[in-house]
């Protein structure tokens, strides 16, 4: 720095004497050309060197201010600072030793801009480990379309392949998703979109983002799997449906009865049928009320199971002898079988009692005449087990995965017939779960239905 001012200073220097001394000598040229004798020529010389004189002590003087003013401050200031970092270790920065004040302002720059950037690339890290774990999808792509960052949720839901690397790539395959128009028609253009694919039902968010002068740079899109909201929503749809359809039936068939017999006189016999027909539908009614109600309960997570350590074994030998007439109105063989020393369990009882009603219930419901139900009580792993097993109609392989399906029947003209409402597994299973158990129903169509309950014994 020092070098390169002062040959600016010699160059002007130069340059200044050249010009000077150019200017005296033609001006003496001219004074003797117009009359070799004339007095003047003297003084053109004189002012000439004087004037060189004068030039060179100016040139000296600025020479001086300058090395003094900016000069040597920049080169102290630029030593101090390369002996500042350069005898210090670039990972620790309290081992820097200022010279002076200029050193020590310098110093205190680069420790900023160090920490400046550790801050930096630790954020950025955290928005990378972020994004990558993230469940919901992350795409952002360049004006260009071009992918500039994907994690890996949006790669599994997307179904995107190594070789995609643009918004056509990705979107292409789906109708109505264009990127100019959701860049430059921001406005008028839906910003999310749903599309289905082998993963499930996905719904996608776009999201614009500009720079400061609020130009497009590109979009990002957010990805989040609905699949199970969904089916939720469905589920809810065909449960209003079904509890609409459950209460209309008995509904209308009681107040067809009951305006029968207001508006027609009819013998004892008949008012006893159709009263008959009134209290079977509003007996219905009821249950199907009830289960509600129950169903209602255990979704509430305010309930609390009132458990309490009872024997599984003679809990079901109970449950079996509330069928005996049943049993023999069918002429169904029935037996109850111990296999082992049952611990007891610790569990609600009277909700597990309602469970083995219901499964006992089916089992005799859907057996034909002399068939055969078994219950097995057992131990095993910690957990004490109750096994049913029946020869009726069984149940398709197709339905087995929507039994536990609120109102679902697999004979729907059957299950009313019979009585049913269509909810006593769900039921069973919301009660099961409620007390850390399980239940598993293996069926055949015309083998029969095999179905194993759980309960965790008392500790």
């Amino acid at each position: 720095m020092k070098n390169f001012q002062m040959k600016i200073i010699l160059w002007i220097f130069t340059i200044g004497i050249a010009v000077i001394s150019f200017i005296g000598i033609a001006c003496s040229n001219i004074v003797i050309k117009i009359d070799p004798t004339n007095e003047y020529i003297n003084l053109v010389r004189t002012m000439t060197i004087l004037s060189l004189v004068v030039y060179s002590l100016i040139t000296m003087l600025i020479a001086i201010v300058q090395v003094k003013r900016y000069i040597e401050p920049m080169s102290k200031m630029l030593k101090g600072a390369k002996t500042a970092i350069f005898s210090t270790d670039i990972n620790n920065v309290d081992a820097i030793v200022p010279e002076d004040e200029l050193t020590e302002s310098l110093n205190e720059i680069i420790y900023e801009l160090r920490q400046n950037l550790k801050d930096s690339n630790s954020e950025r890290k955290q928005k990378e480990t972020i994004l990558k774990h993230m469940t919901d999808g992350v795409i952002t792509f360049n004006i260009n379309g071009d992918i500039t960052y994907i994690n890996p949720a949006a790669i599994q839901m997307l179904e995107i392949k190594s070789f995609y690397n643009n918004f056509k790539d990705v979107f292409g395959r789906y109708q109505d998703i264009n990127m100019e128009k959701i860049i430059y028609l921001e406005n008028w253009t839906s910003s999310e979109k749903k599309i289905e694919n082998d993963q499930g039902i996905m719904n996608l968010f776009f999201i614009p983002f500009r720079d400061e002068i609020e130009m497009p740079e590109g979009v990002m899109v957010l990805v989040q799997d609905i699949t199970e909201h969904v089916k939720l929503d469905n589920m809810r749809t065909e449960f209003v449906a079904d509890v609409s359809h459950e209460l209309k039936t008995p509904i209308t068939s009681i107040k067809g009865y009951s305006e029968t017999l207001l508006d027609t006189e009819c013998d004892v016999e008949t008012q006893k049928h159709f009263l008959q027909v009134i209290d079977d539908n509003v007996n219905r009614m009821e249950k199907l009320v009830q289960d509600l109600l129950i169903l209602s309960k255990y979704d509430s997570s305010n309930l609390s199971n009132k458990v309490n350590e009872f024997d599984l074994g003679e809990l079901s030998k109970s449950c079996k002898e509330k069928f005996d007439i049943e049993l023999q109105r069918k002429n169904i063989d029935a037996s109850c079988y111990v296999t082992a020393d049952v611990p007891l369990v610790y569990a609600d009882k009277d909700g597990i009692e309602r469970v083995i009603l219901n499964i006992l219930s089916n089992a005799i419901k859907y057996t034909p005449d002399n068939g055969k139900v078994d219950i097995y009580v057992g131990y095993v792993h910690n957990d004490a087990y109750i096994k049913i097993k029946d020869t009726g109609i069984g149940i398709p392989k197709k339905d087995l995965d929507r039994i536990y399906e609120r109102f679902y029947r697999v004979d729907k003209a059957r299950s009313r017939k019979l009585g049913g409402t269509g909810l006593g597994l769900s039921i069973a299973k919301e009660i099961i779960e409620k007390n850390n158990g399980s239940i598993d129903i293996k069926s055949k169509v015309n083998e029969g239905t095999e179905v194993i309950i759980k309960i965790p014994v008392k500790k």
